[in-house]
């Protein structure tokens, strides 16, 4: 089994953090049940970038950009399907009352 280079790990790292930076706008979004202040022009350009990138790490064989973009894509497209699931009014019920005794 071939070790993973020092320069792989380095990217593979920098794709953990900035694909994971997405995970919290994906929480808010289910918790709050909206998406009205993401722009459907920014997300929807960001994912065809990412697609691109995507296919230019498939061209290279480069795993770390690879994976990264993947995963990223993977996460800029559930924001973009929150986005139209919340706007259409999606099938989101009122958030739980609170115990009054906590």
């Amino acid at each position: 089994m071939n070790a993973t280079p020092p320069i792989d790990a380095l990217g593979l790292a920098a794709g953990a953090l900035t694909t994971i930076a997405f995970v919290p706008q994906i929480v808010r979004i289910v918790r709050l049940r909206h998406a009205d202040d993401l722009s459907w022009w920014t997300f929807g350009t960001f994912a065809l970038g990412v697609a691109l990138w995507l296919v230019y790490g498939l061209r290279l064989d480069a795993m770390p950009i690879i994976v990264a973009n993947i995963v990223t894509l993977g996460l800029a497209l559930v924001i973009l399907i929150l986005k139209g699931w919340y706007r259409n009014g999606g099938h989101a019920s009122p958030p739980p009352a609170r115990d009054p005794r906590r």
